[in-house]
């Protein structure tokens, strides 16, 4: 077992209860990786939960001493040496020409990784989404708002992947040709992987489309995968079969390549391990990588107060889903780009070979 792997799971099921308030303070509510804040231990930059109800319970603690040096405290893993925070990137200080804030457009993830959402409305939800109520962002971004602040960030901080990710429109292609117009318009600006997520388009012609227009990878997101499960937790998603995503993942992958799909798994809002085991097992025999995150319940959601998985419990998942990788030889890091490939919401790449 990778010991970093079991350190960082504890942590990403508990949370840290008490951070320095030096660097990147990451977000509360909103997509991705919400009530979370960017920590890199021995090297591995990962998001942790530092501003949820389950961290503020947590017996973890980071603070910094007088040397500038972090301890992680109530650790029973004494071997960690090197512990920072990421620090806030320079592209947030930036607006564009009509006056909305970089950081409005697209967010730092992980310590090296930009990341949108171009339509912040979806059909499947009937409640405005988080960010929009915060005022962290705006309901429609084009695409050459993103690729303006994807050039930024690529020259003032480094970037090395943009990951696009879209509300779902009502339209059979399910946001594919605005993630399409986006991506063009970035890598006209610059040269950086990108990775598009959607639903599965009605057409899957969709699929070239955004591969011509420079998407290089995509994820389109199962979450649950017990039917009881995605009913009750999904009833907007649900209403796309896992038969169909299946077909899509073949379609998509006849075109994107073997191991360039992936999708999210979220483990802990119900299903059993035996079933995201086996439901990984038949993703990586079409070429998907399932890429395995603990739930995070998040402050502000109807699930808010829904207990996180245990650390045994993902422990046990990574172990298994990282076998099935190696045999099915699709690794994290040969990905264009995407979450897997930036791998900071999960510890599931530490357990792979």
């Amino acid at each position: 077992m990778s010991e970093l792997g079991k350190i960082i799971t504890e942590l990403q099921v508990n949370g840290i209860s008490s951070m320095p308030k030096k660097g990147n303070r990451g977000r509360k509510g909103g997509a991705g990786p919400s009530d979370h804040r960017a920590l890199t231990i021995e090297g591995k930059t990962v998001m942790v939960p530092v501003y949820n109800h389950v961290s503020q319970k947590s017996n973890y603690q980071l603070s910094e001493e007088p040397d500038g040096q972090f301890i992680l405290q109530n650790s029973e893993d004494s071997n960690i040496k090197e512990l920072s925070t990421t620090k806030e990137p320079n592209f947030y200080s930036l607006k564009t020409k009509d006056g909305i804030p970089y950081k409005s457009i697209a967010l730092l993830h992980s310590k090296d990784v930009l990341a949108t959402t171009i339509l912040q409305k979806c059909i499947r939800f009937k409640h405005r989404e988080q960010s929009l109520e915060n005022e962290q962002t705006i309901v429609r971004k084009t695409p050459d708002q993103i690729a303006e602040v994807a050039e930024a960030a690529v020259r003032l901080d480094g970037i090395k992947q943009l990951v696009m990710t879209t509300g779902t429109p009502n339209s059979s292609d399910r946001g594919a040709r605005i993630m399409a117009e986006a991506a063009k318009a970035v890598k006209a600006k610059v040269d950086i992987p990108i990775q598009g997520q959607c639903e599965p388009p009605d057409n899957p012609i969709w699929f070239r489309k955004m591969k011509d227009s420079g998407v290089d990878s995509l994820g389109m997101h199962l979450e649950v995968v017990e039917e009881k499960i995605r009913k009750k937790i999904l009833p907007g998603k649900s209403e796309i079969s896992l038969e169909r995503y299946y077909k899509a993942f073949e379609e998509s992958v006849s075109v994107f390549g073997r191991g360039e799909v992936s999708t999210y798994l979220l483990a802990g809002l119900g299903d059993s391990k035996e079933s995201l085991i086996n439901c990984s097992k038949k993703l990586i025999s079409i070429g998907v990588y399932p890429f395995i995150v603990p739930f995070v319940p998040i402050a502000g959601t109807p699930l808010e107060h829904h207990p996180s998985p245990s650390t045994d419990f993902m422990i046990d998942i990574y172990q298994s889903v990282s076998q099935l990788l190696n045999e099915g030889n699709i690794k994290s890091d040969e990905m264009s780009a995407g979450c897997a490939k930036c791998g900071a919401c999960s510890a599931l790449s530490l357990f792979e070979s």
